[in-house]
């Protein structure tokens, strides 16, 4: 494998791109990190295996072999480099399937005790028909005979988490935007995930992802608090914004856990964000609303306002702005954690 060059600049179209300051201050950044997890606010991003983050997070010597970079060695090695900053990460891998004892394993080696993993479900249990991916083979287009199984959800994901359920934050079923063809109405849907949550084991920390908007109803938020789940409030393409969100849940029942995820600027596609933001190497466009709505659920979170849950999870993915180190380095200060 050749040695490559410097990490390339995107091959999207640069927005309001703003550099990784060189070297990244690694110190002040996990002591933050590390006083807001004591508080029981967790901070982390949506996976971890970036090429773009060398140099930057990842320290490049690290995964030289025989005199060359490896990226074999870099994408089974660097989670425990992240560990040394970060309290914790969600994993998206375990959506594809389901998670393995070796798989677990060999993510728990990597880090320290205290390290706290967020997975999302497989999606075997939430897609209720399986969408057109060459993925999914001859079940591409069909109904999900597991969807909302909970003995499966039980067998095929919870089983094999048992052992690492002290260093695991919070279980996300993410859950794709339904059409009429999937509910007819919003509440069908809420009555479905009311029969499924009330047969899932107890002490695990159970979120709901969602990504019809007209879904965020007081019912939902009700049914939700009943079964001690949260809501995971998510910045998305078609999902209202942070604030809007935070807005409506404000005044609902909540879990004793929360979870955000910071995903997408709303508006813009998935695939449009690849394109404008690989290899995600720096912020390319900001988006200042939905950074001030997460720095203030941060401050409100530090300062224990009532009715918010007692631990919090919040994640930040590349696609929100270009760079979820920028982002969260920006919402530390904002919040007040972190001084240039």
């Amino acid at each position: 494998m050749a040695t490559p060059d410097p990490v390339p600049q995107g091959t999207g179209e640069t927005l309001n791109a703003a550099p990784l300051p060189n070297p990244f201050p690694r110190e002040p950044f996990r002591k933050a990190l590390h006083d807001l997890a004591g508080l029981g606010l967790y901070l982390g991003t949506s996976s971890w295996k970036y090429a773009g983050w060398i140099d930057q997070l990842y320290t490049r010597d690290r995964y030289v072999y025989r005199g060359r970079f490896a990226e074999t060695r870099f994408e089974r090695l660097c989670l425990a480099e992240y560990a040394e900053v970060f309290p914790t990460v969600c994993v998206d891998a375990a959506y594809y399937q389901f998670p393995t004892p070796r798989f677990l394993e060999g993510l728990a080696a990597q880090v320290p005790a205290h390290f706290q993993f967020t997975f999302k479900v497989t999606d075997e249990i939430t897609v209720r028909r399986f969408p057109q991916l060459p993925r999914f083979g001859a079940r591409a287009g069909q109904l999900n005979p597991h969807f909302l199984d909970a003995d499966r959800f039980t067998s095929g994901f919870l089983a094999p988490c048992e052992p690492f359920r002290s260093q695991i934050g919070v279980l996300i079923f993410e859950f794709s935007r339904f059409y009429p063809a999937d509910f007819a109405r919003g509440r069908d849907f809420v009555e479905a995930l009311d029969g499924f949550l009330s047969r899932l084991p107890a002490g695990w920390r159970y979120g709901v992802e969602i990504r019809n908007p007209t879904f965020l109803h007081p019912d939902y938020f009700g049914m939700l608090a009943r079964h001690g789940v949260a809501h995971v409030f998510n910045s998305w393409e078609a999902m209202p914004a942070l604030a809007e969100q935070f807005g409506l849940a404000e005044t609902q029942p909540a879990a004793g856990h929360g979870a955000a995820r910071l995903l997408l600027r709303p508006g813009r596609a998935y695939e449009d964000a690849v394109k404008a933001f690989a290899p995600y190497n720096q912020l390319r466009d900001a988006y200042p609303e939905g950074r001030a709505a997460a720095a203030n659920y941060i401050r409100r979170v530090v300062l224990r306002t009532p009715g918010l849950p007692r631990s919090i999870y919040l994640y930040v993915n590349n696609r929100f702005e270009g760079n979820a180190l920028v982002t969260l380095r920006e919402l530390l200060r904002e919040a007040g954690w972190l001084k240039d």
